[in-house]
């Protein structure tokens, strides 16, 4: 995730609003490295809210980190069947490359594959192995229009030949693949990152937007609410306005109904700044974080004005835990609960606006 300086709801599309909005919480890659203790505990914290879908990491680094011809699915395995057990939907995101299979001039996990073929090949043997376990629905990496995600640096070109070998192979194994583009960031075409709008003009050029059932978006608004209008344009606006937004660029490219999933939302509630709940002369560019009850109203907007923008298919929260105390980073603290367990006032929020959802 990025910034804005920055649950999954989910079911099958949501033109108007309503109970069809899909709702969950995203985990990253932690539920693979829990205890059986904490993966239940995590996993019945989304039950408690109300989401119904679970986004989580399948890092083909994780699978595959020897080589194309041997997989480990044992702890994936183990987080498909707790989400099941809870009938509960897994939203997974494919990402990350073994050693073996990045460039040559590329040493990190977050670089592009060498050969898409390579990934689809590993996309392919998931969807194989899982759609008989309920999962049909994919997200083709994390934020692909930043150079800390796609090293060596963000390329429409290199990122929608992924996509299609991607696309092609999670359908040839499973029909009823439902695929969604990368989450993108929102952020400005600077420093290596390309912004989303002008990310997803690139790929949709190349005619990505016609490979994918839903574009991914981040859009990190705090300390502003999602439903905040203002004269700039918060990355939410940038959803649906008349200027520099995804519709726009979706109508331009033919695709005008294709929604968008916000596969990441939250704040976070401590940093190495200041923090902020939005009013006016508290936001500065030390501004890194939101006190906790403002983490609870942005939660409680965040699925009211999902439920209310007509393009927007899907909301998943990020994060359902702290992942620990040190303010040096604020990554640490978008948790709907604190590192030692403790609930935020976010999780009754979050749970009383999806309960006032599903009344709706």
């Amino acid at each position: 995730m990025i910034a804005f300086t920055a649950v999954t709801l989910l079911s099958t599309g949501c033109a108007s609003g309503a109970p069809d909005l899909r709702v969950g919480i995203a985990y990253g890659d932690r539920l693979v490295w829990m205890s059986d203790k904490d993966l239940d505990a995590a996993l019945d914290d989304a039950v408690d809210v109300g989401a119904r879908w679970v986004r989580a990491d399948l890092l083909w680094s994780n699978v595959q980190p020897d080589g194309p011809d041997a997989y480990h699915w044992e702890a994936f395995d183990r987080v498909v069947a707790a989400v099941t057990e809870r009938d509960l939907t897994l939203l997974p995101v494919l990402g990350f490359t073994p050693e073996w299979a990045r460039p040559a001039d590329c040493a990190e996990k977050q670089c592009r594959p060498a050969d898409p073929a390579e990934f689809a090949a590993f996309a392919g043997a998931a969807a194989a192995r899982y759609a008989p376990r309920g999962v049909h629905t994919w997200e083709v990496w994390n934020e692909p229009n930043l150079a800390q995600a796609w090293a060596p640096a963000p390329d429409e070109g290199t990122y929608t030949a992924l996509l299609r070998a991607t696309s092609r192979a999670l359908r040839e194994s499973d029909p009823e693949a439902y695929v969604i583009l990368g989450g993108l960031a929102a952020t400005t075409t600077k420093d290596g990152d390309i912004s989303q709008t002008a990310f997803l003009q690139g790929v949709s050029a190349r005619g990505g937007n016609h490979l994918v059932d839903a574009v991914g978006y981040h859009p990190y608004t705090y300390p502003f609410l999602a439903s905040s209008v203002t004269e700039w344009g918060t990355p939410w606006e940038r959803i649906d306005s008349a200027r520099d937004s995804l519709r726009s660029v979706l109508v331009a490219n033919g695709t005008p109904k294709l929604p968008v999933w916000i596969t990441e939302f939250g704040a976070p509630t401590n940093g190495p700044g200041t923090a902020s709940d939005g009013r006016p002369g508290t936001v500065g560019a030390d501004t890194t974080h939101v006190p906790e009850a403002r983490q609870a109203q942005i939660a409680a907007d965040a699925v009211r004005t999902a439920a209310a923008t007509p393009l927007v298919g899907a909301l998943i929260w990020y994060a359902e835990r702290d992942l620990g105390t040190d303010r040096r980073d604020s990554e640490n603290f978008y948790g709907l609960r604190r590192a030692d367990g403790s609930a935020k006032p976010a999780l009754d929020a979050l749970r009383d606006a999806i309960a006032h959802l599903n009344r709706g």
